[in-house]
């Protein structure tokens, strides 16, 4: 595995944004980060941001910038300005340019409303807070809706904003870093304190 990209030879992209929930990606980015994926934020703009827990943020690069072919999996946090305003609706767009590409995106909390807002949900297999959160966007996915902790559908995982370890499990699914026994494992120890899973993990250098 390369020492700053993981398996594909290209950086997870983690959008930054006003408001966005802090707890939500934590888990996931630094479990990539720890098994060699490059991490990058990605601003409205160059521009610092700050999250909901007030942590100053400055972005690595600007949306206008980002480009699916340069990218192993963009994610796409919750925020108060998902609710609010229109104003993240441009990270909406790119993640389907993302999946029109092929390449993986991971929405949690408000973020999967905006995929809802652009159609995204309509035809893939979902979770999110709760049905009726993503009903009031008047998206026609609500067939598709799936009482999980997390779901993925392709080349899509979406979370809703209390699941912030199951997100990060189906994260590190998609981009092989864990599977199976060692996957179960990682998921006992961080969602349910399990310290007998210590020893898989142990066992598979996974600590």
């Amino acid at each position: 595995m390369n020492a700053t990209t993981g398996r594909s030879g290209k950086p997870v992209h983690l959008a930054v944004y006003d408001t966005l929930a802090d707890w939500e990606t934590g888990h996931a980015t630094a479990q990539l980060a720890r098994t060699g994926h490059e991490i990058r934020t990605v601003g409205p703009s160059a521009a610092p941001v700050r999250s909901v827990g007030g942590l100053r943020i400055q972005p690595d690069l600007a949306l206008d910038d980002l480009r699916p072919e340069d990218s192993a999996l963009l994610i796409l946090p919750g925020a108060d300005l998902w609710d609010t305003t229109d104003d993240l609706a441009p990270f909406a767009r790119t993640a389907r340019s993302f999946l029109d590409a092929g390449v993986p995106v991971a929405a949690i909390c408000g973020a999967t409303a905006g995929l809802a807002r652009q159609g995204l949900l309509d035809d893939r297999d979902h979770t999110s807070a709760v049905s009726f959160y993503l009903a009031a966007t008047g998206y026609a996915g609500g067939g598709r809706y799936v009482e999980a902790d997390a779901v993925t559908d392709g080349a899509l995982v979406t979370a809703g904003p209390t699941e912030p370890v199951a997100f990060a499990r189906e994260i590190l699914r998609l981009l092989g870093v864990y599977e199976g026994e060692v996957l179960d494992a990682w998921f006992r120890l961080f969602h349910h304190s399990d310290v007998s899973a210590y020893a898989v993990l142990e066992k598979a250098g996974a600590l």
